[in-house]
């Protein structure tokens, strides 16, 4: 089950997507003592967030809606977790930023690679800050390109992995702009822009209206986002995620061309224990198909359909 991405070794391709549990040291370990093979910590700002008011977040039957607001502590306070997170546990850790303009983006690259991270993820595709951002970056070709390289430019030793949005009709093309502009990987996708309306009280249940879809209802729109990026990059790996909560599901992603599979809403319908749980049923997907390295599954649908 072990795997090598971008020169750093994990003990097996799941990991913890950002924004789930991934706040502190003790939470990041708790991910790998339950079956993680890599942890991403909350995407970090240049200075603390406490992002929308109340009502944050919801659970339905099949999806889990949120508009938490890239809430965090900052990067120096974020930079303090890593650390102590380094010192408790040696598993890869997947730094996570986002800035609002493109020197930001490179002032907060520059902190956040001053702490051992293995890998830094650019969060450059949230949902639901629109108001303060404007269009997401992760919807222009030419934004994602600026953004991949200012943050190569501060990022040095440490490989990047730009996050994309599966709202962007584009994504493959964005992909491979990032690939040429000097990104070391892809990760597919953000949540899906949505919105739920209270029955009761004739109103968006968000205060913020609208919010990002994650969950069992992402899953069909991450796959076509990672098998699109799949088939637009030429040489860069993707980290995939969205609506995984079984062994199966992560099988699917790495079909689709993953070679990790980001874990996160999965929490809220299977428990903290889930991460464990995908990795058995992951080792039983590959036992049943004959399979001895995980590495063989990975894009191995696009092989099938070309045969």
């Amino acid at each position: 089950m072990k795997i090598d991405f971008l020169g750093v070794r994990f003990a097996n391709p799941i990991v913890l997507a950002s924004g789930i549990l991934g706040v502190t040291a003790a939470s990041l370990k708790r991910c790998i003592d339950l079956g993680a093979g890599g942890v991403t910590i909350k995407s970090l700002s240049l200075k603390s967030r406490t992002g929308h008011r109340n009502p944050t977040m919801g659970g339905y039957d099949h999806f889990f809606l949120n508009a938490v607001g890239l809430s965090n502590p900052g990067i120096e306070a974020g930079i303090k977790e890593i650390k102590k997170f380094k010192k408790i546990c040696h598993a890869p850790l997947i730094g996570s930023v986002f800035a609002g303009n493109v020197a930001e983006f490179g002032i907060v690259t520059k902190r956040i690679c001053s702490a051992p991270i293995d890998i830094l993820e650019i969060d450059i595709s949230c949902p639901n800050v629109g108001e303060e951002f404007d269009t997401p970056f992760a919807y222009s070709v030419e934004a994602a390109v600026a953004i991949t390289k200012v943050v190569k430019k501060y990022a040095k030793r440490v490989p990047v992995s730009m996050k994309l949005s599966p709202n962007a009709w584009n994504i493959g093309a964005i992909a491979a702009a990032c690939e040429q502009a000097g990104a070391d990987a892809i990760t597919a996708i953000n949540t899906a822009s949505g919105m739920t309306i209270d029955s009761a009280f004739q109103a968006p249940f968000l205060s913020n209206t609208v919010g990002g879809v994650s969950g069992p209802a992402l899953k069909p729109i991450a796959l076509k986002a990672v098998w699109d990026v799949y088939n637009s990059v030429k040489r860069i790996p993707i980290i995939a995620t969205g609506g995984v909560t079984s062994g199966e599901d992560a099988a699917e992603m790495m079909l689709a061309g993953g070679t990790l599979v980001g874990v996160g809403s999965a929490v809220f319908w299977r428990g903290p224990d889930v991460f464990g749980k995908i990795v058995a049923e992951l080792k039983q997907y590959m036992k049943q198909h004959n399979m001895r390295n995980v590495k063989s599954i990975i894009g191995k649908a696009h092989k099938s359909r070309s045969a």
